[in-house]
C-alpha cells in the first residue's frame, strides 16, 4: 500500500510539473509570438488581463502543488525500495524550485510593473511600457520553460525507476 501511495504522489508531482512546463512552453511558442504581432495597446492590455486571469485556483493548484507534491514524493522515497528514484526526484524538485525563483524574482515583478502602468487607454508611452516588459519577460520565461521541462524529465525518469 505505501508503495502505491508513493507512486501516486510521484505521479501527481510529475503531472503538476508537466502542466506548468506546458503552460510556460505555450506562452513561448504561441501566446507571446501571437501578441508580438499586435500593436502596443493590445499587447499591454492583453498581458494585463492574462496576469489577472491566471491568478485562479487551478493555476495555484499546479503552481504550488508541483513543489509540495515533489517534496512529499522525495520524503516517501527516502528509504526502502523507492530509494533509487530519490536523486531524480530531488533534482526535479530543485529544478522546479528554480523556476519558482525565476517566476517570483523576475516575471512577477515585471507583471506588477505592467499592472502599475495603469489603463492602456491612458498610458502616454505605451511603446516604452511594452519595451520595458516584453523582452525581459520573454527571456525569463525561457528560463522557466527550460527548468520546468528539465524537472519534468527528472520526475518522469524517477517514475520509470519506480517501475523497474
Amino acid at each position: 500500500m505505501s508503495g502505491d501511495i508513493r507512486s501516486l504522489v510521484l505521479l501527481a508531482a510529475t503531472l503538476a510539473t508537466g502542466l506548468m512546463a506546458g503552460l510556460y512552453f505555450a506562452f513561448s511558442v504561441a501566446v507571446m509570438p501571437g501578441l508580438a504581432a499586435s500593436d502596443d495597446r493590445t499587447f499591454v492590455e492583453a498581458m494585463q488581463r492574462v496576469n489577472v486571469a491566471i491568478l485562479n485556483g487551478w493555476f495555484s493548484l499546479a503552481f504550488g502543488g508541483a513543489l509540495i507534491l515533489g517534496g512529499i514524493a522525495a520524503a516517501l522515497h527516502w528509504r526502502g525500495d523507492g530509494r533509487p528514484a530519490l536523486p531524480w526526484i530531488i533534482a526535479g524538485v530543485v529544478l522546479y524550485a528554480a523556476s519558482l525563483v525565476v517566476t517570483m524574482g523576475f516575471n512577477v515583478p515585471l507583471n506588477d510593473r505592467l499592472a502599475a502602468a495603469g489603463d492602456p487607454s491612458k498610458i502616454h508611452e505605451l511603446a516604452a511600457v511594452r519595451e520595458q516588459f516584453e523582452s525581459a519577460w520573454l527571456r525569463w520565461n525561457v528560463a522557466r520553460v527550460l527548468t520546468t521541462t528539465a524537472a519534468l524529465g527528472c520526475l518522469a525518469w524517477a517514475l520509470r525507476l519506480g517501475r523497474a
